[in-house]
């Protein structure tokens, strides 16, 4: 009987050392993962490129369906380039959802740009060299209503 108490204990350690797995610094990959969506978040809304460049890979590419319904790929340089040093935008994001296993991400962001469009972006990280890199963008907007802008 002890055997089976011990074994079950060792079990359930085991689970919920996995459930809450931190990295050497002591954050979890989900504190890790919100921390380089809000560089993104916040780097593109003040006009922060090096935030971005921390956020994503350097050879990331972002994805979208264009309204002629073609995909269209674009350059995650050229999307980081077009974010000039200190010229904010009117825009707010939030996270949505993370869902993680071990080294692999998906997240969920919405980006409010009031009085225009409200963006939905999916992104693909993972974890490599010891921190969460967005490796892929793909995103889609609506419009927001006219009663509401």
């Amino acid at each position: 009987m002890n055997y089976l108490k011990l074994l079950s204990l060792s079990l359930c350690i085991l689970f919920c050392s996995t459930i809450i797995a931190q990295s050497d610094n002591g954050k979890s990959d989900i504190e890790e993962i919100s921390a380089t969506l809000i560089d993104y978040i916040e780097g593109t809304a003040n006009g922060e490129p090096e935030r971005l460049h921390k956020a994503f890979h350097p050879e990331f590419n972002l994805y979208t369906v264009t309204e002629e319904d073609s995909l269209r790929i674009r350059s995650g340089k050229k999307y980081i380039a077009n974010v000039k040093e200190g010229k904010k935008s009117n825009r707010v994001g939030r996270i949505l959802s993370i869902d993680v296993e071990k080294d692999a991400a998906m997240a969920k962001v919405e980006i409010v740009m009031p009085g225009w469009r409200i963006y939905t972006d999916y992104f693909l990280l993972l974890k490599y060299e010891g921190s969460w890199k967005i490796v892929q963008k793909s995103y889609t907007w609506r419009e927001i209503p006219a009663k509401n802008k």
